[in-house]
């Protein structure tokens, strides 16, 4: 069932709570679940009998999906509703009412292209998700093939899993497919797939994501496992705006603006080529602007791909509108089983506060008492005896806040990677981590995503941002590309104990609890 909920809490080995929500019931409707399904998932599993009540609205809202139908028509867009009633509804309720067109039969409306994605978002919000088959547009012709080898002579596959996400999302290019989410584990392989998907369309390709450095490792992989050439990538970044077959840019390029109530002068990317797909690598941190315009380009086949669809501000609603539901998933455990990712043990550390920092904490303002005790400066030591446990390993050490950062990298003499590292100088750490010549480095929030680091295999975080399930889960898939020797991973936090960080450390494990994994509970550390 975990398709169609997302875990709560894992109290025991063997107890699991879930809670379901609409979306996550639309999203297993998307990939072929039906609502007896569902039904039949909770009987069999359920400690208890489910209620009855319970029952009666996952099949109510398993049977809104697909309640209303978007198709086209030669050149029309039309909208079909299954039942007078839900006709009438729609057409009286403002917010969807503005977007709908002619009703030129009782169940049929015409509607205007553009304000496709308009609509979906406003039928989701009051429940009736749209079943999209209306189809797409097609780009201009990319000739692209995933090689059999790459450059350094090493055989080269699609894995079953991401032959499965690839063949889910394309839909043997029916009206069923092109558009949706595609969620693998960090370590998993979601560029291949990206790939994949791009080798099996062959039109040309915008690719967005969320820093330079996911730019430049999304062409070294494209050079690397596909027969694309230097000459058809082009990159639309700060360092310069070129525009090719395959394009690749960031969102924060995309939403720079002069002020805030300036236009934003590189959405025209958008609509620079005849894009035939466009791929939101990360798509959890989709910028709201980048959400307006996607908005626009419902005739576009869009690919999103995430570790997690969790998002702190719960937008969850407009990623499935306007990319398109959860095509496929794999659990994170099922993938360390079979060996495409490492295992990880996860181990929390409670850490008490300092005498002296102890009425700081409690006289601060509530929402200082966080920062107080993530910077608690006993961490230093803690991270030295992990270290100690760890001498031969490759180590991450993440934290939220840059003083803290500082005060590690002073007391160890570690390199420090931040925003304001300049993009070669982190490319530069980066290569000499990877090739054994670093062997610790420390990140700030710009370690979150996007870093091709195979070989580290422990990671300290010394701070977070608050409760954020989607950032642990993000930093653990940093340690997750499986190791040629077979050893696990190790991912440590370190938490002051019996403040509001505490709280926040229960949050963050959800995600991960999802997936399997369970924390091991040190008090001070002393078992370390």
């Amino acid at each position: 069932m975990g398709v169609a909920g997302s875990k709560e809490e894992r109290p025991g080995k063997h107890i699991h709570t879930y809670r379901l929500s609409p979306l996550s019931i639309w999203n297993a409707c998307a990939t072929g679940i039906s609502a007896d399904d569902m039904v039949k998932t909770l009987k069999n599993y359920a400690k208890y009998p489910p209620p009855e009540a319970i029952l009666s609205d996952v099949i109510d809202l398993a049977n809104r999906y697909g309640c209303v139908l978007l198709v086209r028509d030669g050149s029309d867009l039309k909208l079909h509703v299954r039942d007078l009633p839900t006709a009438e509804l729609l057409s009286r309720d403002k917010s969807v009412s503005r977007w709908i067109g002619k009703r030129i039969e009782p169940l049929l409306f015409i509607i205007r292209p553009a304000h496709r994605g308009a609509l979906k978002q406003a039928l989701v919000r009051i429940g009736y998700p749209a079943d999209d088959q209306a189809g797409y547009v097609d780009g201009s012709p990319l000739s692209i093939e995933l090689r059999r080898a790459n450059h350094s002579g090493h055989s080269f596959s699609l894995r079953d899993y991401q032959q499965a996400a690839i063949n889910v999302f394309h839909r043997s290019g029916t009206s069923l497919g092109g558009s949706g989410v595609i969620c693998l584990p960090c370590g998993s392989g979601k560029t291949i797939v990206g790939m994949g998907v791009m080798a099996r369309l062959k039109q040309t390709t915008l690719i967005l994501t969320t820093s330079l450095t996911s730019v430049k490792q999304w062409r070294r992989e494209l050079l690397d496992k596909t027969d694309v050439t230097e000459e058809m990538i082009a990159e639309y970044t700060g360092e310069g705006k070129s525009i090719g077959p395959i394009t690749l840019s960031t969102y924060q390029m995309l939403t720079w603006r002069e002020s805030k109530t300036a236009d934003f002068p590189h959405f025209g990317l958008f609509h620079a080529r005849s894009w035939g797909l466009i791929i939101y690598d990360e798509v959890h941190l989709l910028p709201a602007p980048v959400f307006r315009i996607t908005a626009e380009l419902q005739a576009r086949r869009r690919l999103g791909m995430t570790a997690t669809l969790i998002r702190e501000d719960g937008r969850e609603e407009d990623v499935f509108a306007l990319i398109g539901p959860k095509r496929y998933d794999v659990p994170w455990r099922v993938l360390a089983a079979e060996g495409w990712i490492a295992d990880a043990i996860c181990t929390e550390i409670r850490i008490p506060m300092p005498e002296s920092l102890r009425m700081a904490y409690a006289l601060a303002p509530r929402r200082n008492q966080f920062r107080v005790a993530a910077e608690n400066p006993r961490k230093i030591d803690f991270v030295r005896k992990i270290l100690k446990v760890h001498p031969d390993a490759r180590v991450l050490i993440i934290g939220e806040y840059l003083e803290q950062l500082k005060g590690i990298s002073d007391a160890f003499r570690f390199p420090l990677i931040n925003g304001k590292t300049l993009p070669q100088m982190r490319e530069d750490l980066y290569q000499r981590f990877r090739q054994g010549d670093v062997r610790h480095l420390i990140l700030s929030r710009v370690g979150n995503f996007a870093l091709d680091l195979p070989d580290a295999d422990v990671l300290i975080q010394v701070s977070g941002m608050f409760g954020s399930r989607q950032e642990e889960a993000q930093r653990l898939g940093r340690i997750l590309q499986p190791k040629p020797d077979g050893r696990r991973a190790r991912f440590y936090t370190l938490v002051s104990q019996y403040t509001r960080e505490e709280d926040f450390a229960r949050n963050r494990q959800l995600f991960l609890s999802e997936q399997g994994y369970s924390y091991t509970l040190l008090l001070n550390g002393d078992t370390l």
